[in-house]
């Protein structure tokens, strides 16, 4: 060993190589198969494309694009009132590539079969290097089937699936690509919209409202137009509205602030007051929650996709950071409690992703195939519930993996752990998505045979999941009523044994392991009290490529 320099006190040794670049596509078998078994390996080239760019240049963008939060300027120097939200331009060339590469528009872009699940994939990666972005990117993507309510509105549509993005604070008609927000939620109602208190009153023109009111929430204010919900004369409604009037005058709102957030950093939140703001009716007045209901349906899956790829980018660190650092005479990674742990995590994490990307075929099928329809009409919400609901556990058991480190904002494990929260709440709390399959399963009795049939395709492969399914079919089948009270636990066995299904009939090896710890009982309440009996080293095996 060389001497040391004069006043250098000590080697820096034992540490992992630095995280990027890795290749996210490449990397994750699970999310692969995943691609090819729902249907959307016609897209496989564009995830590998994205996959790189994500794991490499995104990834090393995202840090001050997290770190160098938006910033609101209401005034500009003059007095003038402009309501810019500032972000760092690392930010904008994180939305660009994003926008460019379909994760915004794919679906609409090139509408055939698969592209929901190949622009699912491609949220799945982006999400894992920068969550906050996802927020905007998720409500453009989304609000694409709302506008086609309103065919007034083709000229809005047309610019939110296109592959063009432009921050600009400029009217539609002068850009070739927009980004859309949502104003939902007030103070008085939260989840319960039908108590939003905001005005709305028809002007002369067709279609034409000013809006009164305050929303506690606006997502994305920076975004070019937001859907709302206000109380026209017919009842609750839904409208688009923009920054600009069509006349070109600014609209007539006012951010009145930038939420202070646990997490999503990189991305805005605001709180607004609409003060005659021009907007325009979408679908019947009264029919507002009915017109955005299918943005509700896709903008769920997007919280199970995120939660699914914070867990991935979680086991990933873990994973890097315990297959190079050493202790007590070999490396992390070889300690047989620690393979127990990321075994463990692995499991949890593919049975994340295949049931997210098992929604997503539904999505795409939906249109032409009830008995799909029915299915993602009620998965998304067991998905958004049981999914979101794993997220922040396991991203805390994967800081422990790193030990101190996983505790330090230059890893990217702090802000996973703050985002983690996030989607359980966005789009619906545990409760609500409880209380929507109680409420499917009575008065839909379709969803319920569309999860038995789902089921049933994995029936004989696993003693553990025949006899869940034995007590899943009544309930199923509408022969049991649910109370309320129990409602989490239902949708917590049913989210179970669909994660178990897609494991058990993609024949990998993680099904057994899921079947006997998460179906069969055989685990205990935390991460890592996987049975000796199965091979932990196969199963980190499965979910990780070490470096060349």
């Amino acid at each position: 060993m060389e001497p040391l320099p004069p006043f250098v006190t000590h080697r820096v040794e034992n540490q992992p190589p630095e995280f990027a670049p890795r290749d996210l596509w490449r990397d994750d078998i699970a999310l692969r198969e995943a691609v090819v078994r729902e249907g959307g390996y016609d897209f496989a080239d564009a995830l590998a494309t994205y996959g790189a760019l994500a794991g490499d240049e995104l990834y090393r963008l995202s840090f001050d694009a997290h770190r160098d939060r938006p910033r609101l300027r209401t005034h500009d120097r003059f007095g003038h009132r402009i309501d810019l939200v500032e972000f760092h331009p690392n930010y904008h060339r994180i939305m660009q590539s994003a926008i460019e590469h379909g994760v915004a528009g794919l679906s609409w872009s090139q509408p055939r079969p698969g592209v929901h699940v190949a622009r699912a994939a491609l949220s799945y990666l982006h999400h894992q290097v920068e969550p906050g972005t996802s927020c905007p990117l998720t409500m453009t993507h989304a609000a694409v089937p709302v506008l086609r309510h309103a065919p007034a509105l083709a000229g809005w549509e047309s610019k939110a699936i296109s592959p063009y993005y432009d921050p600009r604070d400029i009217a539609c008609e002068h850009k070739l690509g927009i980004t859309l927000g949502m104003g939902m939620t007030e103070k008085q109602g939260g989840s319960d919209v039908r108590a939003n208190a905001t005005v709305a009153m028809p002007l002369g023109a067709e279609g034409e409202y000013r809006l009164i009111g305050h929303k506690w929430f606006l997502s994305a204010p920076m975004s070019d137009a937001f859907l709302v919900l206000a109380q026209a004369p017919g009842g609750l409604s839904c409208f688009l509205m923009p920054r600009w009037r069509p006349d070109g005058s600014r609209n007539a709102f006012a951010l009145m602030r930038l939420k202070d957030k646990l997490g999503d950093w990189s991305n805005a939140s605001s709180e607004v007051e609409l003060m005659d703001a021009w907007a325009y009716r979408i679908g019947e007045e009264g029919r507002g929650v009915a017109t955005i209901i299918e943005m509700v349906m896709l903008t769920r899956l997007d919280c199970m996709l995120g939660a699914a790829a914070e867990m991935r980018m979680a086991l990933a660190q873990a994973m890097h950071h315990t297959h190079h650092r050493t202790a007590f005479g070999k490396r992390l990674a070889d300690h047989v409690l620690m393979r127990n742990v990321l075994a463990d995590l692995a499991v949890e994490a593919e049975a994340a992703i295949a049931l997210a990307m098992r929604v997503a075929r539904a999505v795409d099928h939906a249109p032409f195939d009830p008995q799909e329809a029915a299915f993602a009409r009620i998965a998304t919400a067991i998905g958004k519930y049981w999914v979101c609901r794993r997220a922040p556990g396991f991203v805390n058991e994967a800081q422990e993996c790193l030990g101190g480190a996983g505790y330090i904002e230059e890893s990217i494990l702090p802000r996973l752990y703050r985002q983690a929260p996030l989607n359980s709440i966005w789009e619906g709390s545990g409760n609500i998505q409880c209380l929507d399959v109680l409420r499917a399963l009575t008065r839909e009795p379709d969803t319920g045979r569309a999860l038995l049939t789902e089921l049933e395709g994995a029936l004989h492969l696993d003693p553990d999941f025949d006899a869940e399914f034995k007590e899943l079919r009544p309930v199923l089948q509408g022969e049991a009523t649910l109370p309320e009270a129990e409602a989490r636990r239902w949708v917590e066995a049913i989210a179970l044994a669909l994660q178990a299904s897609l494991l058990l009939r993609s024949g990998n090896l993680m099904a057994d392991a899921f079947c006997a710890t998460r179906i069969g009982g055989d685990h205990g309440l935390a991460y890592g009290t996987l049975p000796r009996d199965f091979d932990s080293h196969a199963l980190m095996t499965r979910a990780w490529v070490p470096d060349a």
